[in-house]
C-alpha cells in the first residue's frame, strides 16, 4: 500500500513517464511491423482457381482430389471445367481469368510462349490411345478413308497431339469425318458403333480406357516406330501395356501394346503464393505417388521441367520436402509464423539499436532536467559563499525554497529517483549552511 508521502508526491503517477515513452515506441513499432507484414509478406489467398478438364476426365477426377485435400487446410479450390490442356494453358496465361493452377500436357508450350507460368513437376504418364472397330488395313492412309474419327475437342491436348502426329506421318483427315468428342463420349460412341476410331490421351487407370481395353469389339493400335517418334519429340515417352493386363481371363489386350505418351504436369502462375505452392506439392505427393503399370511407387511427382522451368518452391520441395514449419504446425499457423520470420530479423536489427538510442536520449533528457536544478543550486551556493555579490540572505533563502519546490514536484522514472533524492539532500545542505550564516 502506498505511503502518505508517496501519495503526496504523486503516488504511482510517477511511474507513468517510465512506461509511457517506451510504450509509445513499442506501439509505433507494432504498427510499422503490421504495415510491413501486409506489404512485403502478404498472406496467401484462401481461395484458388484450378482449371481441370472435361467432366469425367482424369483431370477432373484429380482436381476433385486436390480440392478435398486442400480443404483440410482451410483453402478452397474452385474447379473450372475446360476442354483440356490447351485451354488450361490459355486460361492460366490470362491474368484476368482468375485461374492460378492447372493440369497441362507435355509438348504444348515453353517458357517463351508462357513467360508467366512455372511447373510444379510431372504427375503421371498420359498415353496416346487409338481405339478402333473392325479390321486394321495395312495401308495407313486407307485406315482413315471414310472413317468417323474422334480426335478430341478444340482446346484439348488430345486434338493437338493427334494432329501433330498425323501431320508428321503426312496423313490427311479430310477423307474421313473428324469429330471433337471428349474421351468419355468418344468411348461410349465407339462401343455403340457410332464412330469408327477414337483418339484419346488419358491415363491407364481412367475408366473409359479400361472399359475399351476390356471390350472384344474394340482394338488398339500398336504405334510403329515409337522409338523414332520419341527421338524426334523428347516430350514423348515409349510405354508398353502388358498382354492381358486389362482382363486376364479373356486375355485383353491379346498382345503387348507399344504406345507413346507425354507426361502430365501441374502448372501454376509465377505469382501464386509460395505457401500454396508447397501445399499443392504436398497434395501431389499424396495423390500421384502410387505405383501404376507405367510407373513405380514414389516416381511421381517428379522434378522434371518438361516444357516450363520448375518454380523455386518446387525445387526446394524435391530437395528437402515441405518447409519445416508446415511439417509440424497447422497450415495457417505455419504461414503466419513464416511471415513473421521474414521480417522479424531485419526489424529487430533496426528496432533494437533504435530503441536503445531512444532510451539513451530519454535518459539524457531526464538527467538534464535534474542537472539544470543542480546548476541553479550551484549558483545559489556560490552566491552564498561570495561576500561581494550583495545578494541578501533572505533572497537566497526564497530562491532556495522555490528550487526545493521544483525538485519536490518533479516527476521522474524510478531509475532516476536516486538522483532527485540526492539533489534534495544537497538542497538541505545548502540550507543548513545558510542557516548557520
Amino acid at each position: 500500500m502506498a505511503s502518505p508521502e508517496l501519495k503526496r508526491n504523486g503516488g504511482f503517477q510517477s511511474l507513468r513517464p517510465a512506461f509511457l515513452f517506451p510504450g509509445l515506441v513499442a506501439l509505433g513499432c507494432l504498427v510499422a511491423f503490421a504495415v510491413l507484414l501486409a506489404v512485403f509478406s502478404p498472406a496467401p489467398p484462401r481461395t484458388i482457381v484450378m482449371a481441370t478438364g472435361t467432366p469425367g476426365s482424369a483431370y477432373a477426377a484429380f482436381g476433385e482430389q486436390y480440392r478435398d485435400l486442400l480443404a483440410r487446410h482451410g483453402v478452397t479450390v474452385e474447379l473450372v471445367a475446360t476442354n483440356g490442356a490447351v485451354e488450361n494453358l490459355r486460361r492460366l496465361s490470362d491474368a484476368g481469368s482468375g485461374v492460378s493452377v492447372a493440369f497441362a500436357q507435355g509438348g504444348l508450350t515453353d517458357s517463351r510462349q508462357s513467360p508467366d507460368l512455372e511447373s510444379l513437376g510431372t504427375l503421371f504418364y498420359e498415353p496416346v490411345w487409338i481405339f478402333y472397330r473392325g479390321k486394321l488395313p495395312s495401308n495407313a492412309a486407307a485406315f482413315f478413308k471414310g472413317r468417323r474419327i474422334s480426335i478430341g475437342p478444340e482446346g484439348s491436348g488430345t486434338r493437338h497431339l493427334a494432329l501433330e502426329l498425323l501431320s508428321a506421318l503426312e496423313l490427311d483427315l479430310s477423307t474421313g469425318t473428324a469429330l471433337g468428342l471428349p474421351a468419355v463420349e468418344a468411348g461410349q460412341a465407339l462401343l455403340a458403333g457410332e464412330i469408327d476410331v477414337a483418339v484419346m490421351v488419358a491415363p491407364w487407370d481412367s475408366a473409359v480406357v479400361r472399359q475399351l481395353l476390356a471390350s472384344a469389339q474394340v482394338n488398339t493400335i500398336n504405334f510403329p516406330r515409337a522409338d523414332a517418334h520419341v527421338a524426334l519429340r523428347p516430350y514423348l515417352n515409349k510405354l508398353v501395356v502388358p498382354q492381358g493386363v486389362a482382363d486376364m481371363a479373356r486375355n485383353r489386350p491379346p498382345h503387348d501394346l507399344v504406345l507413346m505418351g507425354p507426361k502430365g504436369s501441374l502448372v501454376v502462375r509465377k505469382d501464386l503464393h509460395p505457401a500454396l505452392q508447397y501445399l499443392l506439392l504436398d497434395a501431389a505427393s499424396q495423390i500421384h505417388s502410387r505405383a501404376g503399370i507405367f510407373s513405380k511407387a514414389g516416381q511421381f511427382p517428379a522434378a522434371e521441367p518438361v516444357d516450363l522451368p520448375l518454380s523455386d518452391q518446387a525445387r526446394q520441395f524435391y530437395r528437402s520436402g515441405a518447409p519445416f514449419l508446415q511439417r509440424y504446425l497447422p497450415f495457417w499457423l505455419a504461414v503466419f509464423v513464416a511471415r513473421l520470420l521474414v521480417l522479424l530479423i531485419p526489424i529487430v536489427g533496426v528496432a533494437y539499436p533504435l530503441f536503445r538510442l531512444l532510451q539513451a536520449l530519454y535518459g539524457w533528457g531526464m538527467r538534464r532536467r535534474i542537472f539544470t536544478l543542480y546548476g541553479e543550486l550551484k549558483f545559489l551556493e556560490a552566491a552564498l559563499e561570495s561576500t561581494s555579490t550583495g545578494v541578501p540572505v533572505d533572497d537566497i533563502r526564497a530562491r532556495l525554497a522555490r528550487l526545493e519546490g521544483r525538485a519536490n514536484h518533479m516527476r521522474v522514472p524510478i531509475g532516476f529517483a536516486h538522483m532527485l533524492y540526492t539533489l534534495r539532500v544537497h538542497i538541505n545542505l545548502v540550507r543548513a549552511r545558510l542557516d548557520r550564516r
